[in-house]
């Protein structure tokens, strides 16, 4: 799928008059039950909602009721499973001056640090001997080492690499915006998603901090999504930096830009990400608009009852208290064992003044599948779907019809074994097969029952790859 239209302005589709009214709208009726019940009966649904009920809920005094209901919505979408990738930082050679970030060009105390294609070996190794099947590679923006080129061989070298029985099957690329022919060339180098976080819609603000670099440009930015899908990549990922603005403002933008990309392409985003500010090495700016745990947990939520077929990705940004609670309310998607320096998965003494940020839930891999398997969740590593084409629209399709969870249980499960067999510790081992004894019993298909006892088995007899 392709598009030749021009993309649409970015102060279209991200009205901030229409914000401002929505938020005051918000505030008087934040109180008014009749709307509130309204608004949560919408979302009961399971529809969707519009910005401005999902940001009336969000400000409203029905926390719990909320969180409830998304978790239901997640579930009954989705399972119980939970998608784990880990980022790969390729290189922190940065021309921007983004405020909020250490690898902003004026920062002189960072090392600064490209990978070679050897070295990119050596740390998908090293992710493909934790267990992981999915990345998100990461770099700064810089028109000299970071240049399309680049990183168009990086993905090339990782899908290259078939380590014993580890293969990376998805990479997702989070890179600066770019123009509709780059995003073109990724597409054909058969990348996941493309994500790009607008960082804040509210443009005031994004101008204080992307004072200077290609970055600065609000529209250019904000208009990227638009090119990556008339460039043919039919997955693509939003997200907000939030703590920068108010995130009230920041939710309801973001709505926006969901809707738009839905209206404009038949198609919203494939995943939603909620980073938080956090500590960095080299940046000294405060925030007024820091966000507490229950905010953020409420934020997850109403993101939720609003995109209920999303992916909504927590970092490990966030502590393992927050992340069980994200869960809870309708994350989806987690990064495990997580490093945020370049070089560090491999040689992490040598990397870690390289960090972009510094990590809250420090656990391997090994120590969160166990985690999310004593808590009843479905570690997946699964991406079927991107093998077998169910992507953009069609991965919507079959998300709206309720279709999409008959198919992500099943090769959770299968993914699962694969992990538990090659990479899990005994104990990990042992918990996650009782799991999927369960699991698999309560399969409501008896084929789709008898296919997974069947792939589990060839695992186990040391089979691999079942386009998983």
């Amino acid at each position: 799928m392709s598009y030749n239209a021009k993309s649409p302005h970015a102060r279209e589709f991200i009205n901030h008059d229409e914000i401002m009214a929505t938020l005051d709208w918000v505030e008087k009726n934040k109180h008014n039950t009749e709307a509130v019940n309204a608004a949560l009966d919408k979302a009961r649904l399971q529809h969707g909602l519009p910005y401005r009920e999902a940001a009336l809920l969000l400000a409203a005094d029905c926390g719990e009721q909320l969180c409830a209901l998304a978790g239901k919505i997640k579930n009954d979408y989705y399972g119980s499973r939970i998608v784990l990738f880990a980022p790969l930082y390729l290189s922190n050679y940065c021309v921007n001056g983004c405020t909020y970030c250490p690898y902003h060009q004026s920062n002189k105390s960072m090392p600064r640090r490209k990978l070679t294609q050897d070295e990119i070996r050596r740390e998908v190794i090293a992710l493909q001997d934790m267990g992981h099947k999915r990345l998100a590679i990461e770099a700064g923006e810089h028109p000299l080492h970071n240049t399309i080129e680049y990183v168009l061989e990086s993905i090339e070298t990782i899908y290259s690499i078939n380590h014993r029985n580890g293969a990376i099957r998805r990479v997702n690329v989070n890179i600066a915006a770019t123009s509709a022919e780059n995003y073109a060339k990724l597409h054909n180098a058969k990348i996941g998603t493309y994500l790009l976080f607008q960082e804040t819609y509210c443009e005031d603000t994004y101008k204080r901090v992307h004072p200077s670099g290609p970055k600065a440009d609000y529209a250019y930015h904000t208009e990227a999504l638009d090119r990556a899908v008339q460039g043919g990549i039919e997955d693509v990922g939003a997200g907000v930096l939030f703590g920068l603005a108010d995130y009230l403002y920041e939710v309801i933008a973001l709505l926006m830009h969901a809707e738009h990309l839905e209206a404009t392409y038949g198609v919203g985003p494939h995943t939603i990400s909620v980073p938080r500010i956090r500590r960095a090495e080299g940046v000294t700016a405060e925030y007024e608009h820091s966000i507490d745990d229950d905010t953020f947990i409420k934020i997850v939520a109403a993101l939720r009852v609003a995109a209920p077929y999303t992916g909504i990705i927590v970092s490990t940004r966030e502590s393992e208290d927050c992340r069980r609670r994200a869960l809870a309310v309708g994350a989806s998607q987690i990064s495990g064992g997580s490093r945020t320096g370049v070089g560090e998965y491999a040689e992490s003494a040598a990397a870690t003044d390289t960090q972009q940020f510094s990590i809250n839930d420090e656990r391997s891999l090994d120590e969160i599948v166990a985690w999310l398997l004593q808590n009843g969740q479905i570690p997946s590593f699964c991406t079927a779907c991107y093998r077998e084409g169910r992507v953009g629209e069609h991965f919507m399709d079959l998300a709206k019809s309720g279709q999409i969870k008959s198919r992500c249980q099943p090769n959770a499960l299968i993914t699962l074994q694969e992990y538990l067999s090659d990479y899990a510790s005994d104990n990990t081992r042992r918990i996650g097969e009782k799991l999927i004894e369960n699991a698999v019993n309560v399969l409501d298909v008896p084929k789709i029952r008898s296919f997974v006892q069947d792939k589990i088995a060839r695992i186990k007899q040391g089979e691999r790859d079942f386009r998983v």
